[in-house]
Parts: structure tokens; C-alpha cells; sequence
């Protein structure tokens, strides 16, 4: 047998495991990176969802001022209808 084709028959399994080896661990560091990008996505929606909800809490809040002071109106304006009938 030939000292080439020996180191060949070696090389080529020893290559290809090398080979595989390397493909699984680029694939692991693309995983990670599409995770971190998806886990960042969700960190800023949920920002802007706390952010919507305590823009809602805050305009809640005016509404129900308002309608109190449109309660507290129409109880004295129920008082005077009362006093002149």
C-alpha cells in the first residue's frame, strides 16, 4: 500500500469528523445569536407594553376624575330641580 493513499484513508475520517465538529458548533453560535436577537425583541415589547399600560392607568385615572366631577354636578343639579318643584 501506498504512503499516500494510507494518510489519505487516515486523513479523510479524521477531516471529516473535524468537519462535523466544526459545522455543530458554528450552528450552536447562530442558535445563540437568533436567541438573544428574539430575547431582545421581547425585552422591548415588553417595555412598550408596560409603557401602554401605564399610559392607560393614567388617562383611567383623568377619566374617572372627570366623571366624579360630573357626578358631584349632576347630584346639585338634582338638588335644585328638588328645591323648585
Amino acid at each position: 500500500m501506498s504512503p499516500h493513499i494510507y494518510l489519505l484513508t487516515l486523513g479523510l475520517p479524521l477531516l471529516t469528523v473535524l468537519l462535523v465538529v466544526n459545522i455543530k458548533q458554528v450552528s450552536a453560535v447562530l442558535q445563540a445569536r437568533a436567541k438573544l436577537a428574539r430575547d431582545d425583541t421581547y425585552r422591548a415589547l415588553a417595555a412598550q407594553a408596560a409603557q401602554s399600560q401605564a399610559e392607560t392607568a393614567a388617562q383611567l385615572a383623568a377619566m374617572s376624575a372627570t366623571l366624579a366631577r360630573l357626578e358631584s354636578r349632576t347630584a346639585s343639579v338634582e338638588q335644585i330641580l328638588k328645591q323648585v318643584e
